[in-house]
């Protein structure tokens, strides 16, 4: 045999291997979120549950936001705080803001004006003042787009046990009108899910910081939240130093549902090349083993390497390859949502295929500049996680 043969053999033995590994992704992820989403445990003892400061930052006004805080303000929990940021008075959320506290004047609600600067994140920095004034130790970090339902935050500390730092919740979206929801949905529910569920599964960090509970005082131990403004990925960081603490981080079992107001197909594929420009800085591996874990990509390699091995037609395994991921992909989905899907089967089917064939796309898009834009600010990402502001 030749030297090209023996390493086109071996090439073919590492595909097979990964893809292998890609479909162990896929089990773990549905057994795990069969096993934890929707099935909550036992709360505390009413004696043991502990006050929660809820820090609520926010940018602007979209029409869902009203209905978004409110759901906070009717939360179900014996002890809590919210605590509102705002960067200026001239921002229009203080009104919605002013109006609920009106609406419901016996929740202890606070509103913190002006940022406090520590780094080029404005979001951290919006953040510093309440969460130095927060009055207890128990501290929820959440985004305006988030809808919270009544029994939410109990849900959460039904999780925070002894040896828990952080309890997340894994993001998902609520049901509204579009074609461009439905695509979001598909999105958090296939390729977002599988990569949270499997990872939390063994214990690998994938925090999101849309809607997650921790301990501040474990986070003090490495400076609190002020030294991560130097960082996008602030929630990442949060994790990463709360397990370096040796205390875990789980997901409960209510997914988070985003429910903003504006959202279309172009500008979520900004937020999926932002997302993935932070992810590549901060695990480099990344770079090659993501586009694998897609499934066009994944097909067409695994394929050519079934027919190399074992003489296996490469277009019927590429077929069956791309059949069975989308059925793990629909039952995945209809476990995250909990029921059957708010849409059809071919709008299900429309979006899926969308969302697989622009991946690579965004992937190399991701890779075509090391700036991203947040809010209304342009930041240059470096290696490491850390960011600057770019002019």
């Amino acid at each position: 045999m030749s030297v090209a043969h023996y390493f086109a053999f071996s090439l073919a033995i590492l595909i097979l291997g990964g893809w292998c590994f890609v479909w162990f992704m896929h089990i773990l992820a549905l057994i795990y979120g069969k096993y934890r989403l929707h099935h909550p445990i036992p709360p505390p003892s009413p004696e043991d549950l502990q006050g929660v400061s809820i820090i609520k930052p926010l940018v602007g006004v979209d029409p869902n936001l009203y209905f978004n805080l409110e759901s906070f303000f009717t939360t179900v929990y014996p002890s809590f705080e919210l605590l509102f940021c705002l960067q200026d008075e001239s921002d229009p959320a203080l009104m919605v803001v002013k109006a609920l506290m009106e609406k419901y004047p016996k929740v202890d609600a606070k509103i913190f004006i002006g940022v406090k600067y520590v780094g080029p994140n404005g979001k951290v920095n919006n953040m510093c003042k309440a969460y130095e004034a927060a009055k207890y130790d128990l501290i929820v970090i959440s985004d305006s787009s988030i809808l919270m339902k009544p029994d939410s935050l109990m849900d959460m500390m039904s999780f925070m046990k002894p040896d828990v730092g952080l309890v997340l919740q894994m993001p998902y979206c609520c049901t509204r009108k579009g074609f461009a929801a439905v695509y979001e949905k598909v999105y958090f529910g296939t390729f977002q899910s599988r990569n949270c569920l499997s990872a939390n599964s063994v214990g690998i960090n994938c925090s999101t910081g849309m809607s997650c509970l921790f301990r501040k005082d474990i986070l003090e131990k490495s400076g609190g939240l002020a030294p991560l403004g130097k960082y996008l990925a602030e929630d990442y960081f949060i994790s990463e130093n709360i397990r370096k603490e040796g205390y875990k981080t789980v997901l409960c079992s209510q997914p988070a549902q985003q429910n903003s107001g504006q959202y279309n197909i172009g500008h979520f594929h900004q937020r999926l090349i932002r997302w993935s420009q932070l992810r590549i800085s901060l695990l480099p591996h990344l770079i090659l083993f993501e586009p694998l874990s897609e499934c066009m990509l994944m097909g067409v390699i695994a394929s050519w390497a079934a027919e190399y091995i074992f003489g296996i037609s490469s277009m019927g395994f590429f077929l069956m390859h791309v059949l069975v991921w989308f059925l793990f992909d629909y039952a995945l989905l209809t476990c995250v949502e909990n029921g059957p899907l708010p849409f059809s089967k071919f709008e299900f089917l429309v979006a899926w295929i969308l969302r697989e064939v622009l991946s690579i796309w965004m992937t190399i898009q991701s890779h075509r500049t090391s700036i991203v834009q947040w809010r209304h600010k342009k930041y240059r990402v470096l290696w490491g996680g850390t960011i600057e502001e770019f002019v």
